[in-house]
């Protein structure tokens, strides 16, 4: 990996986030949980991944699948500050001239694949990634999942498949933010120890803080040979809005304008 430049890395997240709270109107959008995992995608296409407007269509560059699709706010802002898609396009979110509404869509460019009903792309990944090991390429093959979204059944079929098929350029992260829509999660079905489970699936587990770069590279570095890896990454639903944060209430928000630009300037002020 390319060395670590953090400052720009936040001076980017500030702008993505900006972004989220700006497409909080006019219908809506999952603003806790978009926030919660805006640092997890700054750090990726800043930092890890080889994924550029530049080689969309070349097969060995990695891969991101965004199974929380709900958070797809999060991921067009990336996208946008990357130059894969132009920024202007995020003014059309929930238009009826563009694709840029709730859910992942092919049609916007870096997106790999609609994700809809939770559960599913951790399996979806797990098939690139062994693809891409039969064919001999280097590629690396992110998913970022959601922590109420352990709850599917789907997700443990993949995870034993991959850690028994010793796919090693998967990398599963989890946005860990504590809380499933509107509640926490260990209120509606238990979850930890989530390490313990994905190590028994025979994956290599590392904890980051998922607001802090250099604590993401760390997890992201030096991964084991013969196991695919698990990042659980701590979050705050709501981070960079202090009014907002650890609020199961605004897992979705449909805000009037005067209360975009009171987040905004809050945003800024913090």
């Amino acid at each position: 990996m390319a060395k670590l430049n953090i400052q720009d890395l936040r001076n980017t997240a500030l702008q993505v986030r900006e972004s989220i709270v700006r497409m909080s109107t006019g219908g809506g959008n999952f603003l806790g949980s978009s926030l919660s995992c805006a640092d997890i995608l700054v750090f990726l296409y800043g930092h890890y991944l080889n994924i550029s407007k530049d080689n969309l269509n070349d097969p060995t560059r990695d891969y991101f699948f965004l199974s929380k699709g709900h958070n797809v706010s999060a991921l067009y802002s990336v996208l946008a500050e990357s130059e894969i898609i132009g920024k202007e396009r995020l003014r059309n979110h929930l238009k009826m001239n563009d694709f840029i509404y709730w859910q992942p869509n092919l049609n916007v460019p870096g997106i790999e694949f609609h994700s809809g009903s939770l559960g599913h792309l951790l399996g979806i990944a797990a098939g690139v990634a062994m693809d891409c090991k039969t064919r001999n390429q280097t590629n690396k093959v992110v998913v970022l999942m959601g922590d109420g979204e352990l709850n599917e059944g789907t997700v443990w079929e993949a995870a034993l498949v991959a850690g028994s098929k010793k796919i090693d350029n998967l990398i599963a992260v989890v946005d860990r933010n504590k809380y499933q829509a509107n509640a926490g999660t260990e209120e509606l079905i238990r979850l930890e120890s989530i390490q313990e489970k994905f190590k028994s699936f025979r994956w290599s587990v590392r904890t980051a803080d998922g607001h802090d770069f250099a604590s993401l590279s760390r997890a992201f570095s030096r991964p084991e040979a013969g196991k695919p890896t698990m990042v659980i990454a701590n979050t705050i639903r709501g981070k960079g809005i202090p009014s907002i944060e650890s609020r199961a209430d605004l897992w979705f928000a449909d805000l009037r304008d005067e209360e975009i630009e009171n987040l905004l300037k809050e945003l800024h002020s913090v």
